[in-house]
């Protein structure tokens, strides 16, 4: 009879609605609407008319990762550290533990030591380098004998001397060994422009990090913005010690991991504000070329005051 096939088919349906209801409880069958159509609310009606309001279907909710890929560029830790910051009383923590992903190899410091060549020893070449990774563990250190001879040791601020010389291994060997650590890593140093000259090499802007063109840590030391800071200065209003000091000169780890203690005081801080003013990076592939040292080797990247300069 017509009144038996309606219950029939009654029940069909509802046999019909609680099978989907139970897929998409189990996220094989998107819900109708969510996106696009059916709101969560009527799903949950839906769900009811079904008999099966016991299961819940979970909203998914959007969260930010607190890890990172290795491979994350620069400009998207500091936009990663900036939506974390904004996330509440607990951001910090977060930040903290999304770059603790990446400090054992994206982070390193590094100071050079320069001795005087060329007429009147007037042209600094590299005579010391040494790295420091996040944590401030030397991780290179080497004498360097320059490419021409050495007119003027500068011990007083140096350090070196005649002995170091005797051991030093020559500088395209070094440049080789330092711009291999350098490759893909963010920076840190102090008038860092000095040491990347030494090595006759140009790291990409947006990987390196300044400690003396940072207003939050002059601001922080109460010292002017524009104002050219040492690092013997900030040192001794932010940290609290002591460096440079003495006749022997100085050490370039000591400065490496100084540099590197004052980066880790405003690195948040710095962090969200590149976000702000770094254009994104475009896409690139596993390996950046842009990254690859031996390009800034090539005349076509370097700037005419240093080539005239001779370097």
């Amino acid at each position: 009879s017509p009144q038996g096939r309606s219950k029939k088919k009654s029940r069909k349906h509802q046999r019909f609605m609680e099978r989907r209801a139970l897929l998409e409880q189990k996220g094989l069958l998107s819900p109708r609407g969510c996106p696009g159509g059916q709101s969560p609310e009527a799903h949950t009606t839906l769900a009811k008319a079904s008999g099966t309001t016991g299961h819940k279907v979970p909203v998914p909710k959007r969260t930010v990762s607190t890890s990172l890929s290795p491979n994350a560029s620069p400009d998207s830790i500091a936009r990663h550290h900036s939506v974390l910051l904004s996330q509440g009383s607990a951001s910090s923590k977060k930040v903290r533990t999304s770059s603790l992903v990446l400090r054992p190899g994206k982070y390193v410091a590094i100071d050079c030591e320069m001795v005087g060549t060329g007429p009147q020893g007037r042209l600094s070449e590299l005579a010391r380098c040494s790295v420091v990774n996040y944590e401030g563990d030397v991780i290179y250190d080497k004498y360097v004998q320059p490419e021409l001879p050495v007119v003027d040791y500068r011990t007083r601020w140096s350090g070196i001397t005649k002995q170091h010389m005797k051991n030093a291994i020559p500088f395209k060997a070094a440049q080789a060994e330092i711009l291999k650590i350098l490759k893909d890593k963010i920076v840190v140093g102090h008038a860092i422009h000095n040491d990347f000259q030494a090595l006759k090499y140009f790291h990409p802007k947006d990987r390196t990090r300044d400690t003396s063109q940072i207003p939050a840590l002059k601001k922080r030391a109460g010292l002017p913005i524009r104002a050219n800071v040492s690092l013997k200065n900030l040192a001794r209003h932010l940290l609290h010690k002591k460096i440079q000091v003495g006749c022997k000169g100085h050490s370039s780890v000591e400065d490496a991991q100084t540099a590197m203690e004052l980066y880790r005081l405003v690195e948040v801080q710095w962090e969200k504000k590149l976000a702000h003013s770094l254009p994104p990076r475009p896409p690139s592939p596993v390996t950046d070329p842009s990254a690859d040292s031996s390009h800034y080797l090539d005349d076509q990247y370097w700037p005419t005051d240093l080539m005239a300069s001779g370097l």
